[in-house]
């Protein structure tokens, strides 16, 4: 089966890019450039005349930032995927532009390979990040402060949340649990400086959103 022939646009202010980049995506067959722009607003305009299923775009472009575009494109053309081909890997930058809506990032210090690689699963909906983007995120995910989650409570403080939950005072959960009232304090105390929650309410509120009781 013959794959679907995908249109592509490039934006970037440098013509050597553009020229290169159009060269090595027209090496393949089932790609098509449909249009070149030096700056957000041109490109802008061309995918109104093209719909291009992908966008290749520099983040900094005149008149109208890669950000900017990826963002009004997106907003345009929901089912087009954007792929970002820059020198920038600062965090913030990547961080934004996946915000915009952007899937792929290739660094142009990163191989030919990655760029075509990229385009082949941005073709059927799926995103591509070259090495170091993907290592950037990473860390990016594991720095990020773990939230309070019901998985931080032992077993114990679960049953007395579940209960507190239910609707039960402290001397109901005693007896069912066959612990004592101040036993029962001292895990519910426990539990709520886990969760950061002040109020019983809250409490209801965490059991509910976490899927230990029911609404």
């Amino acid at each position: 089966m013959t794959s679907p022939i995908r249109r592509i646009m490039i934006v970037d202010d440098h013509g050597a890019v553009r020229r290169g980049v159009r060269q090595l995506v027209e090496s393949k067959p089932y790609y098509q450039v449909v249009g070149e722009a030096a700056d957000g607003r041109a490109a802008l305009a061309i995918a109104q005349e093209t719909n291009p299923d992908i966008t290749i775009l520099d983040y900094s472009l005149p008149e109208l930032n890669g950000l900017d575009l990826a963002h009004l494109l997106k907003r345009t053309f929901p089912r087009m995927e954007i792929l970002l081909y820059t020198m920038h890997d600062r965090e913030e930058i990547i961080m934004d532009v996946l915000r915009a809506g952007v899937r792929g990032f290739v660094l142009k210090s990163d191989t030919e390979p990655h760029l075509i690689a990229a385009l082949d699963a941005l073709s059927i909906h799926r995103p591509y990040f070259s090495n170091a983007i993907s290592e950037t995120l990473l860390e990016k995910f594991l720095e990020t402060k773990p939230q309070p989650c019901a998985s931080s409570l032992t077993h114990r403080e679960r049953e007395v949340v579940q209960q507190i939950a239910e609707g039960r005072i402290n001397k109901e959960i005693a007896e069912i649990l066959g612990i004592s009232v101040k036993t029962v304090e001292t895990h519910r105390a426990s539990a709520m400086h886990k969760l950061k929650l002040r109020t019983t309410a809250d409490l209801v509120r965490y059991a509910i959103r976490n899927n230990i009781v029911q609404a």
